[in-house]
C-alpha cells in the first residue's frame, strides 16, 4: 500500500499527471500540501485544466489537502508509515534498493528546488534516480511514474 504527499508541486498540469499515473499504479491516497493545486478551485468548482491532465483519475483516487505537513507527517509515522522522500541528496540511496513497508508514503517536492532539508530529516529515508545524461533532473510526474512502478514492482 502506497500514498503520496504532493508537497509544493506548482504546475496542475504536474498534479494531474501525478493523479493519473497513482490511478494505474493502485496508490491509497494523495495528500497535497504547501501550494500543491487541488483538483477544485477556491469557489469548489472542478479545475478543467486539473482535469485534462488526470483524465478523471480525481474522482478515482481518494484525496486531501493538508496545511500542516509536520503534522502530517507526524501522523503517518505513528500509524506505521514509512515515509519516503524522492530527491537527489547526498544522503540518497537507489530508489531500486529500497523495500517498502506494508505502509509507505512517498514525498514528492517542488519542480525546481525539491524538498527542503528540514523535511528531508523527518524521513526514514531518501531515494533518488540516477541521471547518466548531462541534465540533473526529471520532472516530477514522470519521476513519479518511474519510482512508483519500481517501488510497487508492477
Amino acid at each position: 500500500m502506497i500514498t503520496l504527499i504532493l508537497h509544493n508541486v506548482r504546475s496542475v498540469h504536474n498534479v494531474g499527471s501525478i493523479f493519473r499515473t497513482a490511478d494505474a499504479a493502485g496508490a491509497e491516497h494523495i495528500y497535497l500540501t504547501g501550494y500543491t493545486p487541488t483538483p477544485l478551485d477556491r469557489f469548489g468548482q472542478e479545475r478543467s485544466d486539473f482535469h485534462k491532465a488526470a483524465l478523471g483519475a480525481e474522482k478515482s483516487v481518494s484525496w486531501s489537502q493538508e496545511t500542516d505537513l509536520g503534522a502530517l507527517l507526524g501522523q503517518l509515522k505513528q500509524g506505521g508509515y514509512q515515509l519516503l522522500a524522492l530527491e537527489q541528496s547526498p544522503l540518497s540511496v537507489d530508489y531500486k534498493s529500497v523495500a517498502l513497508r506494508e505502509k509507505t508514503a512517498l514525498i514528492l517536492g517542488e519542480e525546481r528546488y525539491g524538498i527542503t532539508e528540514d523535511i528531508l530529516e523527518k524521513c526514514d529515508t531518501i531515494i533518488e534516480i540516477p541521471m547518466h545524461g548531462e541534465k540533473e533532473s526529471l520532472n516530477v510526474s514522470v519521476a513519479a511514474g518511474i519510482a512508483l512502478y519500481r517501488l510497487l514492482n508492477l
